[in-house]
């Protein structure tokens, strides 16, 4: 064997290390006496394809990129097409693997969402990387494990040309008997049952099936109908039965089966989602396109179609082996998991914050100076606080409680914060990706994001010029009523300096704000969902209390509270946050503080107006309104690029997407920058055409 591979390189053929080192494993790969020998052989000779007698998986990487990457399959390709000897017993000891291995678990199995608890599965992971663990030769998923390693090589394997990978199936499928044929369509067949059983039973799980179209239906659940024709699929296709008939109605129903899964998505604005929603969602979406892979397998016309469907469907699987060992894979999944259950229903009511029309722009500005006069008493009663020196955690919590109760005046009343993220800004985001591809997905978020840029601007003009008067006025009633400013010289030099950007943390501490805004547009995301899943509102209208109360009242607060809640809990957690995070961090002695545009305003102008002829002394003033300028763009920034991302994570956006969608929005800031201002012109009516005689 050896010396008929070198024969065919030629007399020179010993003299180079990467011919000699191809008939070596081609030799022991052939004349391995047992299994476990044989696919060390095979593992060896594979890794040849790849890198040929070096062990440096950076170099891979390297080739990759000049194009050289395939040689050394080039070179074995050659050596099976024209040397028949070499390639039938080449064939034949990929046949024994087949014939003793069970592939199953790899076909029907490997790479699905896990159901174990995250802790327990990544600590398994961890464990399983740091000890030897127990060889499982029988176990064609095992032996993919171990083939690739390494994402270079995954990469390495699906970046495969087409022609090359035709002609490599042609050389290495064994010449089977009809019984080998009969022995791999059943591990096939029974890998595509355990999927299409998997799909059934979380398609018919309690938990979707109640916010599916025909929850009390089983039998006409697409997910059942599917189980039911995948059977009827597999069995004619191991008999040698005609398929073309049955993989045409099998498409239908999984095109109702993704049908009804985008229902269920776009209803849990009104059902309420969870961590097992997503999961049961996420396990149907990956069963389900690995079915439809093995369906292209199985109805290909010809030599061609078949290997470009096989080299789709064993990229999925080595993708789905690699992600099985890796513990930073879980861990991305995971939190990609809870990224979608946060985007997938963040909230639907609150405050509305983004401007769709003039009308709406112009509401803005009104709601926006409401919250500024309020404003500017939060601050009032900030300083009062301040100058009571309580200890760390009472002032804190002061500073909080006069923080929620503000915010709550605001949704009370109509009014506006700027940079507060409403709840729904990440599921809005999420609701295009989701619904949109491509360009026109990309278009979509830059529009969005010019409606929330000229939104937020408009806003925080109005909050920052209302809140300065409001504060001066206050200032000067109370000089009227006391006799003295409302802080002394020492206090309001104090608020000139930790405003300064150039003087104190202010950046970072802006910065600190904006996160703490995307926490509380979460929290209060997560409080709506939380009472819309446990159907709280409802529960409470038909509480017993309705007989001494009354029906309608209590329909009325329940109601109220259906359509307050979210706004509740992002005010009252972004309240207590912006007045704990000071205390948090004395307490772990770290100088935290939070700098939020509107009421770092409302302070500097309680601080300018306190002053006198001193308020512009030495630039103080100056810097402050630098440290202002700073605090919008952050607090803004921040929060919605958080927002942006887990929108992003949630869908697995790809990386030249994302560059894609910068570049857009730069391009639009470029070419349009009066739409990160203001809205759009209103276009007036065309006059009605007269008529001519």
């Amino acid at each position: 064997m050896r010396e008929q591979v070198l024969a065919f390189f030629g007399p020179q053929s010993e003299e180079n290390e990467a011919k000699r080192a191809l008939a070596d494993h081609l030799q022991a790969f052939v004349t391995a006496p047992s299994l476990a020998e044989r696919l060390d052989a095979w593992l060896r000779l594979i890794h040849w394809t790849r890198l040929g007698t070096s062990s440096s998986i950076r170099l891979l990487g390297i080739r990759m990129k000049w194009r050289e990457a395939y040689l050394y399959w080039e070179l074995l390709l050659d050596v099976l097409e024209r040397v028949p000897e070499v390639r039938a017993r080449v064939q034949d000891a990929i046949d024994n693997i087949l014939q003793e291995t069970n592939a199953v678990t790899l076909f029907g199995e490997s790479g699905l969402p896990c159901d174990r608890g995250f802790v327990v599965e990544f600590a398994d992971r961890v464990v399983r990387k740091i000890l030897p663990t127990l060889r499982n030769d029988r176990d064609l998923s095992h032996l993919l494990q171990r083939q690739y390693r390494h994402p270079v090589e995954v990469q390495w394997f699906s970046d495969i040309p087409p022609p090359l990978f035709a002609r490599i199936v042609r050389a290495l499928t064994p010449r089977s008997t009809p019984e080998q044929v009969k022995a791999l369509r059943k591990a096939f067949a029974d890998g595509f049952r355990l999927l299409a059983i998997r799909v059934q039973g979380q398609g018919l799980s309690e938990k979707l099936r109640a916010r599916s179209h025909r929850p009390d239906e089983v039998t006409l659940s697409p997910f059942y109908r599917l189980a039911q024709l995948s059977e009827q699929l597999v069995t004619a296709w191991q008999q040698g039965g005609e398929l073309e008939a049955l993989a045409l109605e099998w498409r239908r129903e999984l095109s109702a089966c993704r049908n009804e899964m985008r229902w269920i998505q776009r209803h849990l604005e009104t059902t309420g989602v969870s961590v097992d929603i997503v999961y049961g969602l996420d396990v149907l979406q990956y069963c389900l396109r690995r079915m439809d892979n093995m369906l292209d397998i199985i109805t290909a016309r010809d030599d061609n179609q078949y290997a470009m469907t096989l080299h789709t469907f064993l990229t999925d699987l080595i993708q789905a082996s690699l992600q099985d060992c890796s513990a930073s894979y879980l861990a991305k999944a995971s939190t990609r998991l809870l990224h979608k259950k946060i985007v997938d229903r963040s909230g639907q009511t609150g405050e509305h914050y983004i401007a769709q029309d003039r009308e709406e722009y112009r509401h803005i500005w009104v709601a926006a100076a409401g919250g500024g006069i309020l404003t500017s008493f939060t601050a009032a009663f900030k300083m009062l606080i301040f100058g009571l020196a309580l200890a760390p955690f009472l002032e804190g919590f002061a500073y909080g409680l006069n923080y929620a109760v503000s915010f709550m005046l605001m949704q009370t009343f109509g009014l506006m914060l700027a940079t507060k993220q409403p709840a729904m800004t990440a599921a809005t985001l999420a609701t295009i990706m989701r619904d949109q591809r491509g360009s026109a997905r990309l278009d979509r978020i830059v529009d969005f994001m010019t409606k929330i840029s000229h939104s937020q601007i408009a806003a925080a003009v109005s909050n920052v010029v209302v809140v300065s008067l409001a504060a001066y006025a206050l200032v000067g009633c109370w000089r009227v009523i006391v006799g003295r400013p409302l802080l002394d010289f020492d206090a309001a030099e104090h608020v000139y300096h930790t405003l300064s950007p150039l003087d104190s943390g202010t950046v970072m501490f802006a910065a600190l704000t904006g996160v703490i805004l995307w926490l509380s547009s979460l929290a209060g995301g997560w409080i709506e969902n939380w009472a819309v899943y446990h159907r709280l509102p409802q529960a409470l209208a038909e509480h017993r209390w309705g007989s001494r109360l009354g029906a309608v009242r209590l329909q009325r607060l329940a109601d109220h509270i259906a359509h307050n809640i979210g706004g509740w809990g992002t005010n009252i957690s972004l309240g207590m946050m912006l007045g704990m995070t000071p205390a948090l961090g004395a307490f772990f002695g770290l100088p935290l503080d939070v700098r939020h545009v509107t009421l770092s305003t409302g302070t500097l102008a309680l601080a300018s107006a306190s002053l006198d002829v001193e308020w512009y002394r030495e630039g103080w003033f100056l810097k402050a309104m630098a440290g202002v300028a700073t605090m919008f763009v952050l607090n803004l920034g921040v929060s919605f690029l958080l927002s942006l991302m887990t929108a992003l994570r949630a869908y697995e956006v790809q990386r030249s997407e994302i560059i894609e969608l910068g570049r857009r929005l730069l391009r639009r800031l470029v070419n349009q920058p009066r739409d990160f201002i203001l809205p759009p012109r209103e276009t007036l009516p065309a006059p009605d055409a007269q008529a001519t005689p």
